[in-house]
């Protein structure tokens, strides 16, 4: 009996091992897609949640994490099993005009988004330095250009992969913040007070935090990540874990950004801040240098890392929508168009935020509005494809994953529209 049971746990063992093995084999695409989402838009949002309503917001994090896991997951499945990219299938099931028009808006929405991320160096560089822009800005630049184009995808998914584990700045920053830990536990789980929805700007704040949780650039490389990768249907099972647990780490950074600012700004009365880069500064006295130079080093780490990552994600899907030859394993000469887009959104991202008096913050704010313009076509493209058994096979949604998943696209589509006018009115009502 007792080698029976030794038996039997040595079995146990080697099958842990085993999955342990193949889940460091495939981890990448879901970690890093989900980590890239908190970027500088990201952390300004959180922050600015953090500093105007404290932990009040705390509660929004359960639903997001659900929606980027149900999501993203349906982007890795697809990819696994067609061994397709987003826009490639977009493509060959719905016609190239409508995937003309797709690729259009979202070269439009990632150079918004682009822009955003060369902002944030520029307002976290700029905490140690003025007009520091003009050296970190082109110096970032080419290290993101380089990056790519001298690397290949193991070297450069690894280099990503660091950039993820990061954002551990935040987790520490807000350890350090001395928090209230049992208001801000109790704040997770229970919905707010029902008086509070009175408050327009609240509402306003609820939208903008689980509304820039899902970007319509990160289902694209997500799914075009997945297939240079080359994870197989045998594989899947350790890829969805990969989905789950950066999802996860991702929205627990996010918690603690909100919680960082509660205990800090909120706590002493400073409710407004313009940007990331403010809330670090006016965290200085609270929190001390420490946090001060955590939150910082956070902002620059998840702005190089956007900056990285955008480019990349536009140019991948532009190149897989209209049959252009396409990926960083990929030499100049066998990938042209590929590298060439890359090169472009670089270039002329940086060169904006160099222009004097640039208004980095209602860039961020546009580019989440962009966001929410094309955020409905991409939902609705996926969901008809991971439901396409012609497509999919075996592999098609669940009936009860598909009524989570439609849920989840009308709930995210809805806030995203609410975003989107309220984004539009701000603007209007500040011009």
């Amino acid at each position: 009996m007792r080698c029976g049971y030794g038996g039997g746990g040595v079995s146990f063992w080697r099958r842990w091992r085993t999955s342990l093995i193949l889940f460091f084999a495939v981890l990448g695409p879901g970690f890093i897609t989900a980590n890239v989402d908190n970027d500088a838009g990201g952390i300004f949002t959180y922050s600015q949640a953090g500093a105007q309503y404290g932990y009040k917001l705390l509660w929004t994090m359960i639903p997001i994490t659900i929606a980027l896991i149900v999501v993203q997951e349906m982007c890795a499945r697809m990819g696994v099993v067609t061994g397709k990219g987003l826009s490639d299938l977009i493509r060959e099931e719905f016609g190239l005009r409508m995937t003309f028009f797709v690729m259009l808006l979202l070269v439009v929405v990632n150079f918004g988004n682009v822009i955003a991320e060369f902002s944030g160096i520029v307002g976290s560089t700029e905490l140690f330095h003025h007009n520091a822009r003009y050296i970190t800005v082109p110096l970032c630049a080419l290290a993101v250009w380089a990056l790519v184009v001298r690397g290949d995808y193991k070297k450069v998914e690894k280099i990503f992969l660091v950039a993820s584990a990061f954002y551990i700045c935040y987790i520490v920053a807000g350890v350090i913040a001395q928090p209230a830990w049992h208001d801000a536990l109790v704040e997770t789980v229970k919905l707010p007070a029902r008086g509070i929805w009175r408050d327009n700007n609240y509402i306003y704040m609820v939208v903008g935090v689980i509304g820039t949780t899902i970007s319509p650039w990160m289902q694209f490389y997500m799914q075009a990540s997945v297939v240079e990768k080359g994870v197989t249907v045998r594989q899947y099972a350790a890829s969805r874990m990969d989905v789950i647990v950066g999802s996860i780490f991702s929205d627990v950074v996010a918690w603690f950004i909100i919680v960082a600012c509660a205990a800090t700004l909120y706590v002493h009365g400073m409710r407004n801040i313009t940007d990331a880069a403010d809330a670090a500064q006016a965290m200085k006295p609270l929190a001390g240098d420490f946090a001060y130079l955590l939150f910082a080093a956070g902002l620059f780490n998840a702005s190089f890392f956007a900056a990285s990552v955008l480019p990349i994600s536009t140019a991948y899907s532009v190149c897989e929508g209209l049959g252009f030859e396409s990926g960083v394993d990929k030499k100049f000469r066998q990938a042209p168009f590929f590298y060439w887009l890359y090169t472009l959104l670089i270039v002329a991202g940086a060169a904006v935020v160099l222009i004097p008096n640039f208004p980095y913050v209602k860039m961020i704010v546009l580019s989440q509005v962009l966001n929410g313009v094309l955020l409905p076509f991409v939902l609705y493209f996926m969901l008809r494809l991971a439901n396409n058994k012609a497509l999919m096979g075996k592999h098609v949604n669940g009936h009860s994953f598909n009524v989570i998943a439609w849920a989840t696209a009308v709930i995210v589509v809805g806030l995203s529209v609410m975003l989107f006018w309220q984004q539009i009115h701000s603007m209007m009502a500040g011009s």
